[in-house]
């Protein structure tokens, strides 16, 4: 057994108590008060391990965003992970079960930030960090789309070598991710005009007419082909029933493998026209984030990685998923990275959201000899 390996497994109680520590500080992305809250024990978990203080980035609407430095070498990695959840305070209970652990943001991404401090605490203890320069950068509202935190990630990571992201494994085979789709969010927004649907309809232009045809419009973008879906995933409008409606709402989600297929939806959903003369359209949003590409960078990456689990006496393997993280604003960049070195487990955002116990020194122990060979 490696000796770093050795090392995190001799402290699995300790790794999965700091975990159930800081998944106790429930932190739903929303709530700034509890955010900070948990950012505040994020601190002390790294004061208590690693020895460093926060560099605050203070937020006045989101939580504020925490970077640590550890090492003075000239070789920068970052190591990113958020510690927001979509989980409302008391939502979900914190158990243990068949060698399990249940609880809110174990997974996405509480349990990937502890490996990584224990990661990088065993480098520190076995004298293994050599010229390694590591910066953690932490931010609390990834699970909005990161808008208080995209441009502070991108120029924190400008001048570093590779970013590590410690997000989650895939759920089916433990998966490092090599890509992810972009994201976008759009809204649409009908005005017609209202009329009484009894006495005089036709002085009414229906909202809700018009946003039939746009859904069909919009859901007739989709390229399954080329990895890109359009998803008009809520929709509403009206107020009475016997009223013609006045005004509706479109909120559409899309997911993008590729640059240009985001260029694509976005001008033709900013360029979509009303069918019913007399509606007015406003439409609002964009593309939350670029896609991750997979290229040669991250498959160099992905391939340093393999050798690094084979040395620990197992096997990773690669996969490109629909989701999106704030891995793709630093591959977007340029900049070598590699998404998917935090927990194994299932259920991100559901209510069976778990980790598996067994697996927390090993996959730390993944982060720590990936980082001795870069």
């Amino acid at each position: 057994m490696s000796a770093i390996l050795s090392y995190l497994t001799q402290h699995q109680d300790d790794i999965l108590a700091d975990l159930e520590l800081l998944a106790k500080a429930e932190s739903p992305s929303h709530d700034k008060s509890a955010v900070d809250a948990c950012g505040q024990v994020l601190q002390q978990l790294f004061i208590r391990h690693l020895g460093v203080k926060a560099e605050v980035f203070p937020r006045s609407e989101y939580g504020n965003h925490l970077a640590f430095d550890i090492g003075n070498g000239t070789r920068k990695t970052i190591i990113m992970g958020h510690f927001d959840t979509v989980w409302d305070i008391g939502r979900l209970s914190l158990r243990r079960e068949d060698g399990k652990l249940y609880g809110p943001g174990v997974l996405d991404m509480k349990g990937g930030l502890i490996q990584a401090i224990w990661a990088v605490k065993a480098l520190k203890e076995l004298e293994l960090l050599a010229d390694h320069h590591i910066r953690f950068l932490c931010n609390a509202d990834e699970e909005l789309g990161s808008p208080s935190s995209r441009e502070w990630i991108e120029a924190q990571a400008k001048d570093c070598r590779q970013v590590l992201v410690a997000e989650p494994t895939t759920a089916n085979n433990h998966a490092l991710k090599t890509g992810r789709k972009g994201t976008g969010r759009f809204y649409v927004h009908i005005k017609g005009r209202a009329a009484h649907a009894g006495n005089n309809p036709e002085d009414g232009i229906s909202a809700i007419q018009e946003m039939s045809y746009q859904i069909q419009y919009l859901h007739s973008l989709n390229a399954p082909q080329n990895g890109t879906t359009v998803n008009v995933g809520v929709a509403s409008g009206g107020n009475k029933i016997n009223v013609v409606a006045e005004e509706a709402n479109l909120s559409i989600d899309v997911r993008v493998t590729r640059l240009d297929e985001a260029e694509r939806i976005h001008k033709a959903i900013y360029g979509s026209q009303a069918k019913l003369a007399g509606i007015e359209l406003t439409i609002t949003g964009g593309m939350v984030r670029p896609p991750m590409e997979r290229n040669e960078a991250a498959g160099k990456l992905f391939g340093i990685a393999q050798q690094a689990a084979k040395a620990l006496g197992f096997e990773v393997e690669e996969a490109s998923v629909g989701g999106g993280s704030d891995g793709n604003f630093t591959a977007a960049m340029g900049i070598p990275t590699l998404d998917g070195l935090g927990a194994t487990g299932a259920g991100p955002h559901a209510e069976y959201e778990h980790i598996i116990i067994e697996d927390l020194p090993k996959r730390s122990a993944l982060l720590a000899e990936l980082i001795t060979r870069l």
